[in-house]
């Protein structure tokens, strides 16, 4: 057959137009060099808007003692030391100016008395770090970034799928395939370099907090040329979605109602999470009601505090583990969740410092959070593994290819802290296009996508249409159900084993998927495509879950409770084979210097 397609030529294209994607595109172009930003949705529209409760950086502006060391120990704690420690270094040092950078391009981020940017804080978080808008944080950055953007010479590409990444003969990226999702044609770019900024996993889960987009696309592009997925067991489930009504069950609800005091309780009124601490972060929490009631006073009155956080502040995993044991056991509330409680307070301050969470329980669960407790339960919301990167430069092991924010994995180890998403974006996205210039100057020389490739790409798009089968929303429930019952927040040996001989059938179901009707306006077609993407990372996870025959961070095993020092030495990693067939095995941990390590050493003394 033949094939029809526009062209387009940049020296980068970026795939993903979220913070990561933005702040990429923003600094490819400051550096001299086109770019292309192509995003699934409408601009503006990234899933970094339900990033709401702030930006963590170490700007010491209501905890004056708090410092990059500070951020560097807690992020690496918080990830039980699976992280990559460089990528940990460099996001705590360079956070803070990628802070004051968003300000500078216009962010209006809430202030203290002395007009500085405030801070409030979060799980697992030393010291009070997250600089925020109320609890609209991610939808300000989005909007500086969007902002800068369009007046930096982005020739921005919207509702546009991306279905293959292109490569020369000696494996190097050079362009992306895909589709206007609204036409179907085809659409070619030539590049010299490619940065995924595509985002998460979720959508392979029936409870998540979630948007549409998070098909596992970047990781699956990048599968497929070729690259390393790196620890993708690691599954965060966010303590706090909402339970009520079934129609929004899984949507945030911001860390940030409890960085402002929220208190968690079960159904006979038990403040439970001083229960369920751990002995190695017991110390830095408060032990009694009075002293986490001292914690919140001193949070009001936006002054620093030495008293002990409230036990509800502990890092997303110990916090959605104990809710989840809370109504396995009977405790739960009447919808099968727990009682998030910030009614004690001041309405009006809860008002102003949670606008968003105010409105978003008044109209879609009639519930005024400012004289009633919500009720809450842990959603699929971040996915901790991804595409293995250098920490530097953000490539990948493909030449040409690079990744930043969650798609890209390495900074946050076995477990996120609320709040490092939004500033890994800004931090990895800038040095992702610092990577790709500087690859472009080291190789400028590449040649296009031959027309054999292209027919190829085109014809593994339309293949849905040309078939007999199976329709792609059935798939895509029996693939939500296999993960959300068997690769969920609690697992084991047998229930994994299941889960990777069932997603190796729905592989096999999706090879045979079918679609009827036109390419234009056809949204059971772009579900074929998404379940493409979607079995790769749901079969990476699995994989990598089975092995990891331990507890740690995200990843929970019923059979396997404690830590195993074996596999305290090395990350997982995901590739595809010679024979097609996906491979699993490991890498051990690169070697922390002696100077970050007495960082630890010293703190316990």
């Amino acid at each position: 057959m033949s094939v029809s397609y526009e062209s387009h030529t940049h020296d980068v294209v970026v795939i993903g137009a979220g913070g990561a994607g933005l702040r990429a595109a923003i600094e490819v172009s400051a550096q001299g060099l086109s770019v292309a930003l192509v995003c699934k949705s409408l601009l503006g529209k990234a899933h970094t808007v339900m990033a709401e409760g702030g930006a963590a950086a170490a700007l010491g502006n209501v905890d004056p003692q708090d410092g990059w060391q500070t951020h560097f120990k807690d992020t690496m704690k918080g990830g039980k030391f699976l992280n990559n420690w460089r990528m940990a270094e460099l996001h705590a040092k360079q956070a803070p100016d990628r802070i004051r950078e968003l300000e500078l391009w216009g962010a209006v981020f809430d202030r203290t008395k002395d007009g500085k940017i405030s801070q409030r804080a979060f799980g697992g978080h030393t010291y009070k770090r997250l600089a925020h808008v109320g609890d609209r944080t991610g939808l300000e950055m989005i909007r500086t970034l969007q902002d800068k953007g369009v007046h930096s010479g982005i020739d921005i590409f919207m509702e546009c799928t991306i279905s293959k990444l292109l490569q020369d003969g000696d494996g190097r990226v050079n362009g992306a395939f895909g589709y206007w999702r609204e036409s179907g044609r085809f659409i070619n770019f030539n590049a010299k370099a490619v940065i995924l900024a595509t985002g998460g996993t979720g959508k392979a889960w029936k409870v998540t907090s979630n948007s549409w987009e998070y098909t596992g696309d970047g990781q699956a592009l990048a599968y497929h040329a070729g690259a390393e997925l790196l620890d993708m067991e690691f599954i965060q489930f966010h303590p706090t979605g909402m339970v009520w009504p079934p129609g929004v069950r899984g949507l945030l609800v911001t860390e940030g109602v409890r960085g402002e005091g929220g208190i968690l309780r079960n159904k006979d009124g038990e403040r439970f999470m001083f229960k369920y601490l751990p002995e190695s972060t017991r110390k830095t929490f408060a032990e009694t009601e009075e002293e986490a009631k001292q914690w919140v006073e001193d949070t009001i009155a936006n002054r620093p505090t030495t008293a002990r956080r409230p036990p509800e502040l502990s890092t997303r995993d110990n916090v959605a583990l104990a809710i989840y044991t809370e109504v396995k056991e009977g405790r739960g509330t009447p919808h099968g969740g727990a009682f998030l409680d910030i009614s004690y307070q001041d309405s009006e301050r809860v008002k102003r410092k949670l606008p968003s969470m105010y409105h978003q329980f008044k109209e879609l669960a009639d519930v005024d959070i400012t004289k009633a407790p919500m009720e809450v339960g842990p959603t699929m919301h971040y996915t901790m593994g991804g595409i293995r990167v250098n920490p530097e430069t953000q490539m990948s092991n493909v030449p040409g290819l690079f990744a930043a924010g969650e798609v890209a994995a390495g900074l946050h180890g076995a477990n996120r802290l609320g709040g490092n998403s939004l500033s890994d974006l800004v931090v990895f996205g800038r040095l992702a296009a610092l990577g790709a210039v500087d690859f472009i100057q080291q190789n400028p020389a590449i040649s296009t996508a031959g027309a054999e490739q292209l027919k190829a790409a085109a014809a593994d798009i339309l293949a849905p249409f040309e078939r007999q089968g199976e329709g792609p929303y059935e798939i895509h429930r029996d693939l939500q159900d296999i993960m959300q019952n068997k690769v969920g927040i609690v697992r084991t040996e047998e229930d994994l084993k299941a889960a990777v001989a069932e997603l190796d059938a729905i592989d096999k179901r999706i090879d045979c998927v079918a679609v009827d009707g036109s390419i234009q306006f056809n949204p059971g077609w772009h579900l074929a495509q998404d379940l493409r993407n979607m079995v790769v990372t749901a079969k990476a996870t699995a994989k990598c879950a089975l092995e990891r025959r331990e507890s740690r961070g995200g990843h929970t095993r019923l059979d396997y409770p404690g830590y195993c020092p074996e596999l305290s030495k090395v990350n997982s990693i995901i590739k595809k084979g010679a024979g097609g067939n996906m491979e699993y095995c490991t890498s051990p941990l690169p070697e922390m210097p002696a100077e970050l390590k007495k960082l630890f050493e010293e703190e316990k003394k």
